[in-house]
């Protein structure tokens, strides 16, 4: 398994969707980022602000990362 290290901080954990389709989102915000080892099978996307990531039972979660698009796009392009 793959592994990428990455500099993430506050993030979004997603419960799932209520009876209107929209995302049951829980906000965790902290004071500073902090360097993990993600597995990159784990990553479902990347924007300029959010590493979207697989969690457990089925949750999503949005993390904040401090690392830059690029750096992450070459990191899984590598």
């Amino acid at each position: 398994m793959k592994f990428i290290e990455l500099t993430l901080g506050s993030h979004m954990v997603c419960h799932g969707f209520d009876e209107n389709n929209k995302e049951i989102l829980e906000r965790v915000d902290l004071d500073g980022f902090s360097k993990k080892l993600v597995a990159v099978s784990r990553i479902k996307s990347v924007s300029e602000k959010y590493v979207l990531i697989d969690y457990l039972d089925g949750r999503w979660v949005y993390w904040e990362y401090e690392d830059g698009y690029e750096t992450v796009k070459n990191l899984l392009n590598s």
